[in-house]
């Protein structure tokens, strides 16, 4: 069953039309950002909007329907980052150049590393390169986010 438009709307502006988990801008995408449902609906996940999140497509992808992580610095299972009831703003920052997303707690520390938002499981990380293009152009990091 799909997400209603209308719902979607609700999540998307809610978002400020970008993803809850990278921050990646839609207005960047050639394809509206998706639905995920934090309670993945495999594992019982509603449709409620208290449930779902707009995200990136490499985001959904990534964090499939996993609720958890390794904290890389711990070695802990811990949640992941939930933007219904957490502020991306506690658990993340940006890095002084905006190139790469850091865990300020074990939470985001979980998060970089299970949705891998700074893609440095590849040789050439093109999520930083990406970032580092939109920074020039004035489109990147959000204004809202804390730096380094």
């Amino acid at each position: 069953m799909s997400i209603p438009k209308s719902v979607y709307e609700q999540v998307r502006q809610r978002a400020q039309a970008q993803c809850e988990y990278c921050h990646y801008p839609e207005l960047l995408s050639s394809a509206p950002l998706s639905i995920d449902h934090i309670q993945p609906q495999s594992l019982g996940g509603s449709d409620d909007l208290d449930n779902l999140a707009l995200a990136c497509r490499r985001c959904n992808e990534r964090r499939y329907n996993f609720m958890t992580g390794i904290d890389p610095e711990t070695g802990a299972e811990v949640a992941l980052f939930n933007p219904r009831q957490q502020q991306w703003s506690d658990h993340f920052m940006w890095s002084t150049d905006a190139l790469q997303i850091l865990g300020r707690t074990s939470i985001g520390r979980t998060t970089c590393n299970r949705l891998d938002l700074n893609d440095e499981r590849r040789e050439e990380p093109f999520i930083q390169n990406a970032r580092q293009q939109w920074t020039i152009a004035g489109l990147h990091p959000p204004d809202s986010d804390p730096r380094e």
